[in-house]
């Protein structure tokens, strides 16, 4: 995993083409003006999934992985926390991988970090993250907008 502010973002796009087209992707649109939904960049190798929600509860976090693709997740307006584990053999997993949405759900409990208007999480497939939980400043009615960029891995 990698937590950094966009005004950084120069310094991961050396780590593949696909991160690299992410990170120009999120430097460069204004998400205020942007529909909520899924957006392409590069065709199912790098697109964008816009999400305004209101953050739950971490009594309600779902810790999930991924295998085909990694997540930039950005946080454009408001705060929200995030859980985060390492993948290990030994987690329990509590649903199996569906291949089709490239996703796979884990019993587990990890550190919880931050995200901040302008801030990204880089998870890659070995990265179990539990997304889109209330901050403790969090008030009723605080709503995330977040970007989601999923890029695939590279062979």
């Amino acid at each position: 995993m990698i937590l950094d502010r966009l005004e950084n973002a120069a310094l991961y796009r050396n780590l593949s083409a696909n991160i690299a087209k992410a990170l120009e992707y999120l430097a460069k649109t204004n998400f205020a003006e942007l529909s909520i939904g899924r957006h392409a960049i590069d065709g199912d190798a790098v697109f964008a999934i816009v999400q305004r929600y209101d953050p739950k509860p971490t009594a309600d976090a779902q810790w999930e992985a991924h295998r085909k693709y990694l997540d930039v997740q950005f946080v454009a307006q408001g705060v929200e926390r995030m859980g985060y584990a390492p993948l290990c053999d030994d987690l329990k997993i509590r649903q199996a991988y569906d291949s089709e949405k490239d996703l796979m759900f884990y019993e587990t409990a990890g550190d919880l970090f931050e995200l901040r208007a302008g801030s990204f999480a880089l998870l890659f497939p070995t990265d179990v993250h539990a997304p889109c939980l209330a901050h403790e400043t969090t008030r009723p009615g605080d709503q995330v907008l977040k970007v989601v960029v999923k890029c695939r891995m590279e062979a």
